[in-house]
């Protein structure tokens, strides 16, 4: 069974938000962060660019749009661990990944927030 004091650290290390925890049952936990606006995402947007994976981050947003929303899911044991892995829906984890809704007005503008393009740097 997984521990959803756990799964709740995990995402807590990399969203800001209140955090709720249901228990769906003895074998699985849901963990729900309400976040309001961008200050919720301040720390994921921190660690992305900390760890220098704005492209990969850009690239996987820009595919997650959905409307309104961003729909994509993250490594739980990378997130626990305060870094952001990208994760396919199923079958990279065998407790599966954690999934991040966000939505917005204007997806592509948070993209640029989150994930912003390097400018080039000439002769380096």
């Amino acid at each position: 069974t997984e521990d959803p004091e756990r799964v709740k650290k995990a995402v807590t290390n990399i969203l800001r938000g209140e955090v709720e925890v249901r228990q769906l049952d003895e074998w699985s936990g849901k963990v729900i962060i309400d976040g309001k606006d961008q200050p919720s995402l301040e720390r994921f947007r921190m660690i992305v660019q900390r760890d220098r994976i704005q492209a990969a981050a850009r690239s996987v947003l820009r595919r997650s749009v959905d409307g309104n929303r961003l729909v994509f899911f993250l490594n739980k044991q990378a997130a626990y661990a305060g870094h952001v892995s990208f994760s396919a829906p199923e079958g990279e984890s065998p407790l599966g990944p954690i999934q991040v809704i966000v939505e917005t007005d204007n997806p592509e503008q948070l993209i640029n927030w989150l994930a912003p393009q390097r400018e080039e740097r000439g002769g380096e």
